[in-house]
Order: structure tokens, then C-alpha cells, then sequence
């Protein structure tokens, strides 16, 4: 069933994130944007150039015509999509790509807030459904944002923005694959009862079962089999695939009930694109 997303909530989430952009950005030199980032192949200046061509493209400018095909890494026609405007933007320098950044983003803020209701309820295509509502669509464009933006600032060695709001909106973009990442990725048996929770800036508990699928359920037939903890924001990383689980389960993530079925767990978080 297509997601109705609130106008009045998401456009505010998505100004302030890209207000927290641009003021994270518009104080780096051009070292600072040529730093390496998590993503593979790709530095600061990337980072702000992937997100810089989306919103281009949702405002109407047309995909440059570039060759991405020597790139490995690319996994998907929706990656190689997002790739062509950050390999066409590896002439120009971080000044110049903050600039168009703040451009369209402004351009976009308005169209955004122009918009009502209805046409964040109407039919749209998504990275994840081609059967969702434009809402859904900002709303995995406020995540998809707040990812890159602490990819950004974990380059930089910046603490986390701390914002619980947007932290509860990115949440939503994962919450639905929980099944998925339990079943298909980290592969528990039939019979699991798994407990994650989440502790930091916000508090989350999810519980998911296990029978002829993995699915999310309010509560759990009997006891948690398997049960992981770890802060919000090591979530996110674990599952966007932003670090090697391994460097960060030992120190930041606890593990209870069937110990090798709880690793198995947090070493396969890690769903997106």
C-alpha cells in the first residue's frame, strides 16, 4: 500500500538538513573536500555532488551523458543513475559544487513548499517502489541526505548532528526492510525471536519473529533468542553499509541470548543500495 507522508512534517526535515549541508560545507577548503569518505571512490566533494544531482534532477535538469561503466563498484541501474552526476562533477571544484548545492536546494525548498497535500499523496516513482506517493519519495530523499550528510561528517571528523526528529524520519526508511534484514540478509533460522534495540539521542526496540518468514511483530511469542543493542547512530552506519561491522560489534554493539545467531545479526545489517 503506497506511504502518505505528511507535507508539513517532511519539508521542514528536509530544509533543515540541507541547511546542515551547506552550513557544515561552507566553511571547508579545497583539502577538506578532497577527503576520502567511507563510500567507495568517493570524497567529500562527492558526497555533495551525488546529492547536489538528485535534487537537480528532480528539478527538472536533464542526467548528464557520462561513461560510468569502468566504475566496480556500482551495484545497480539506481546507483549507476545517481553516479553520472558525480563523475560529471569531478572537474569542478567543492566551492563551485556547494554553490550549485545551494541553488537548487533553494529552487527545490520552494517547489516543495508550493505543493500540497494531494500532490504529496499522488503516485510516484521511488528508488525502492515504483508503486509510492511523492511524500514517500522526499522521505527517502531526507534520509538518503541525512546518510550522506554524517558520511560527510565522519570524513571530517565532526560529531553527529544530534537531531531527534530527523533521526525518527530516517528510521522509517528502515524500520520496513527489518524483516528482510533478519531473513534474507542475516539468514536466522525459523524459530528466532530477535530483539534490537536501539539507545542514544533516540530509543527504539524492535522485535521481529521468525517462522515461515521474518516479520515484524508487537510482541514476541516467548522470550528473545537473539537480542542486539547499540546506539542509534551506529544503526544507521551498520545499515547503510557504512563501516566494517567487525570494527565497530566489538566496542559499540552488545550481544545476548544465542551469541553466534546475535553476531551472525550485527554483521549483516547492511541493506541499502
Amino acid at each position: 500500500m503506497p506511504t502518505i507522508v505528511a507535507k508539513e512534517t517532511i519539508v521542514p526535515l528536509l530544509a533543515e538538513e540541507w541547511a546542515a549541508v551547506a552550513e557544515m560545507c561552507s566553511s571547508l577548503q579545497e583539502p577538506e573536500f578532497m577527503m576520502q569518505s567511507c563510500l567507495p571512490g568517493w570524497t567529500v566533494k562527492d558526497q555533495l555532488s551525488h546529492i547536489t544531482g538528485i535534487e537537480l534532477m528532480l528539478n527538472g535538469v536533464r542526467a548528464p551523458e557520462v561513461d560510468v561503466s569502468h566504475l566496480t563498484h556500482l551495484k545497480n541501474d539506481v546507483a549507476r543513475m545517481g553516479e553520472v552526476w558525480v563523475e560529471d562533477m569531478r572537474s569542478l571544484s567543492g566551492a563551485e559544487v556547494l554553490q550549485i548545492f545551494l541553488d537548487v536546494t533553494t529552487e527545490r525548498l520552494a517547489a516543495l513548499q508550493a505543493m500540497t497535500q494531494e500532490q504529496f499523496d499522488a503516485h510516484s516513482w521511488t528508488p525502492v517502489s515504483a508503486d509510492e506517493t511523492y511524500g514517500r519519495f522526499m522521505r527517502i530523499r531526507h534520509y538518503d541526505t541525512f546518510m550522506h550528510e554524517h558520511d560527510i561528517r565522519q570524513a571530517l571528523g565532526l560529531e553527529d548532528r544530534a537531531d531527534p526528529a530527523a533521526i525518527g524520519s530516517a528510521l522509517l526508511e528502515i524500520e520496513p526492510s527489518l524483516g528482510y534484514i533478519v531473513g534474507r540478509k542475516a539468514g536466522l533460522p525459523e524459530g528466532s525471536r530477535i530483539r534490537i534495540d536501539l539507545t542514544g539521542e533516540v530509543q527504539r526496540t524492535y522485535l521481529v519473529e521468525v517462522t515461515d518468514r521474518a516479520r515484524v511483530v508487537d510482541n514476541l511469542s516467548a522470550a528473545a533468542s537473539v537480542e542486539v543493542s547499540m546506539p542509534v547512530m551506529v544503526f544507521f552506519r551498520l545499515t547503510g553499509g557504512r563501516c566494517e561491522p567487525s570494527e565497530v560489534i566489538a566496542e559499540q554493539v552488545l550481544l545476548a541470548g544465542d551469541q553466534e545467531l546475535a553476531l551472525q545479526l550485527a554483521s549483516n545489517l547492511s541493506f541499502t543500495l
